[in-house]
């Protein structure tokens, strides 16, 4: 099995440019011209982001590549997918010795619409939406039929905004007339985030919400649950949802496996391998990883459903 790249200890608009890199666009692509294309709109997307630019050239192409191979877009404003810089810690031998030193890596992170979108793909879906659930606008939950005893929606957009969320629910239709319903509380959902994301906690959030996090830290709390909590709820929903009961075609499949994953490129420039899960913060893993916590200021970054993207790591050129 081929192994994965060192990082690199150069710019990414020279790594691209070297053989092995542009085979494995090649290689990964199919087509020259469009091969050319995705370099070029890279490279330029990557120029214009700091925060990229400190990242390991090899898992910035791998990730991009891996989104692009799903025909996903890495637009902050289309929200199907994003590539975000994590700093590893030094992996070492039994010894102590350093065999791979600590470095900025990109992580690739689906969008809960990139999930719609691939769904949709299938042509199976009849219907297919997510949403989070307002005070006082559903209630009387049977998990058995799956269905709310009484449903009355806020019609008024900035009233309902105003109120809190008390859950999430998702739900799917096949062509065929299946159907199937979920429904989390949004302690719920809390749990769940304090359980299996790497770089949340529930207490540390609720000290965000209340003001109580100094300034000098708060680029500690960039991870997606702080920046945008709803819009990782709703991912969650729905990776939930189709892993369990919905059609899963192999491309679906690749981007679930390789969710919240460091993507590199093997060895050989003839693939993308993804690295061990430590790195994760999708927070959908359903073993309880350890704690980890943002150590550079590179790492602050936007929620990732947001409309404000001024600040985003935003690839939209490719």
């Amino acid at each position: 099995m081929a192994k994965a790249m060192q990082p690199q200890k150069m710019r990414f608009s020279q790594a691209i440019q070297t053989p092995m890199y542009k085979n494995l666009v090649n290689n990964t692509l199919g087509d020259p011209a469009r091969g050319a294309r995705f370099i070029a709109n890279i490279t330029s997307a990557v120029a214009v982001n700091p925060a990229l630019q400190e990242c390991n050239p090899g898992t910035i192409l791998a990730g991009a590549l891996l989104g692009e191979s799903l025909l996903l877009q890495p637009s902050p404003q289309l929200g199907q997918f994003y590539l975000v810089p994590f700093k590893s810690k030094a992996k070492r031998d039994r010894q102590g010795n350093v065999i791979e030193p600590a470095s900025v890596k990109a992580q690739f992170v689906l969008g809960y619409k990139g999930y719609i979108q691939l769904a949709l793909r299938t042509g199976q879906y009849k219907r297919l939406n997510v949403l989070e659930v307002k005070a006082g606008e559903l209630s009387g939950w049977d998990p058995f039929e799956e269905r709310f005893h009484e449903m009355h929606f806020i019609e008024d957009f900035e009233k309902r905004a105003a109120m809190p969320t008390v859950g999430y629910i998702a739900h799917f239709e096949y062509i065929n007339g299946f159907e199937k319903t979920l429904y989390w509380t949004a302690d719920q959902m809390m749990a769940h985030a304090d359980k299996y994301s790497q770089a949340f906690s529930a207490a540390a959030y609720k000290k965000l919400l209340n003001g109580e996090i100094p300034q000098d830290e708060l680029w500690k709390y960039s991870s997606f649950w702080y920046k945008n909590f709803d819009g990782m709820s709703k991912k969650t929903m729905l990776r939930q949802l189709i892993s369990k009961w919905g059609i899963m075609t192999a491309e679906m499949t690749t981007a679930y496996e390789r969710d919240g994953r460091v993507m590199m490129p093997d060895s050989t420039g003839s693939g993308l391998l993804p690295e061990a899960a430590e790195y994760a913060d999708a927070g959908q893993s359903e073993q309880e990883p350890p704690k980890i916590e943002r150590t550079a200021k590179t790492m602050d970054l936007p929620e990732p459903e947001a409309d404000a993207v001024e600040e985003a790591v935003d690839l939209a050129a490719l």
